[in-house]
């Protein structure tokens, strides 16, 4: 019964680490709309608007990976079952 609680929990854990990937997803839409419009105001700033918003958006993004690998521990690797 009770690693049958630990593996419910571990999953209930993961799905709720998965729910990190919307974070970025929609910062990185609302980002690139932004730079979209930053080049259409002024054009001649598109090499610094570009270059930002790729720097940006790798960072947004390993946020959402960091979930990932912490729902992958926890389906996976499960190191909570190792306590009982």
């Amino acid at each position: 019964m009770e690693k049958a609680i630990v593996l419910a929990g571990s999953a209930i854990g993961a799905g709720l680490a998965m729910i990190a990937g919307i974070g970025p997803g929609i910062g990185e839409g609302y980002a690139a709309g932004k730079a979209c419009e930053a080049i259409g105001r002024q054009p001649e700033s598109q090499g610094k608007v570009t270059s930002t918003l790729i720097l940006g958006c790798a960072l947004a993004e390993t946020t959402g990976l960091y979930g990932f690998v912490v729902a992958l521990i926890l389906m996976f690797v499960n190191p909570f079952l190792g306590k009982l």
